[in-house]
């Protein structure tokens, strides 16, 4: 918990890479058309927020909350999401690039990715039970003793998941997809 609460305000248009954000609790607020690539988020508490059309390419997140925090449209490339404060993180993106992001060894039961590019993005040893991918393009990223179970890549497209290193008991998949399964096994799919 920070000295500072700021709470149910709007920022928009601002770029935190030169006017430096406050080290606070941020509860219930908006951010729109913010800039915060490569700023350093450390220990600032975001929760019940939206993040709308921002670029938070390449910031530090080290202890950073994210508690029910929503980013629509936004641009996450590089973010590492495993040095996040584990406690009630709770993520949605929709519309956003997260590529090569990683949420390596990163709990997100339940986490919704829609509409999002997601190339390159690691995986490993993430628990993603009941996660939904949603038309998403999943290509180069990494699964690799990743919980999978009950997680819906029915919409979701150029994944490659091995089924013998990964745990995708009751995952979703169209047939289409199917090919993402055994891609290792270099076989011809017709």
């Amino acid at each position: 918990m920070n000295d500072i609460i700021i709470d149910n305000k709007s920022f928009s248009g601002i770029d935190f890479s030169i006017d430096k954000i406050a080290i606070a609790d941020y509860e219930t607020c908006t951010f729109s058309n913010c800039i915060f690539q490569n700023c350093n988020l450390s220990n600032i508490n975001f929760t019940d927020c939206k993040f709308l059309n921002c670029d938070l390419s390449m910031a530090i997140i080290k202890n950073t909350s994210f508690k029910t925090v929503y980013f629509k449209n936004c641009k996450l490339l590089g973010l590492h999401f495993y040095d996040c404060n584990a406690f009630l993180l709770t993520l949605d993106f929709e519309g956003s690039m997260l590529n090569l992001a990683s949420f390596n060894k990163v709990k997100l039961k339940g986490i919704k990715f829609k509409k999002c590019r997601l190339q390159e993005t690691d995986f490993t040893q993430a628990d993603l039970t009941n996660s939904l991918f949603h038309e998403c393009d999943l290509s180069g990223a990494i699964f690799q003793g990743t919980l999978l179970e009950k997680a819906d890549f029915r919409t979701s497209w150029n994944y490659s998941i091995d089924p013998e290193i990964n745990r995708i008991r009751k995952a979703k998949f169209s047939i289409e997809g199917v090919r993402g399964l055994l891609n290792k096994y270099n076989i011809d799919i017709e």
